[in-house]
């Protein structure tokens, strides 16, 4: 009987440490992602969203800047009384 009590003791440590284990865990956890997230905000760093919207006004831009350089050749060839190059062959 002394030794099925005995058992009983152990086994009640064992859960009472796995369940304190487990909230350490959290707090840990929730101190660690607390911090991780201050120190993401601190550097200022762009969001996945973000990034990509400049990212497309980037591509819209090079696209514009490539039909608008092709038009000035185009014109300045006008200009000059040369017939127009090909406007993909000067970007």
């Amino acid at each position: 009987m002394a030794q099925n009590r005995l058992l009983d003791d152990v086994a009640r440590l064992v859960t009472d440490a796995a369940g304190m284990a487990q909230g350490v865990r959290r707090e840990v956890e929730g101190v660690v992602k607390a911090q991780f997230e201050r120190l993401i905000r601190d550097m200022d760093v762009v969001s996945r969203d973000e990034f990509e919207a400049v990212r497309e006004m980037a591509i819209l831009a090079r696209d514009e800047n490539e039909r608008l350089a092709a038009r000035i050749a185009a014109l300045e060839a006008r200009l000059a009384g040369k017939p127009a190059e090909d406007p993909a062959a000067t970007i």
